[in-house]
């Protein structure tokens, strides 16, 4: 993966002011060193809810009650 590259246009985060947005690098740097995951990790409804909790990830997969 180029880092340096950018990709707003593919991109499915819906906080469009986002330094980050379109830098897969950047963004996935971003979150997990918040101690969350990125937009794109979650289906379009649950990333319109903000949580980027790794609970939420497992929720949102199916994989959590």
């Amino acid at each position: 993966m180029d880092c340096s590259a950018t990709g707003k246009e593919k991109c499915r985060c819906t906080y469009a002011s986002c330094s980050r947005r379109g830098n897969c690098c950047q963004c996935v740097a971003y979150h997990r060193g918040q101690g969350g995951f990125p937009a794109c990790f979650f289906s379009a409804e649950t990333e319109r809810s903000y949580d980027r909790s790794y609970k939420n990830l497992l929720r949102d997969r199916g994989t959590l009650n």
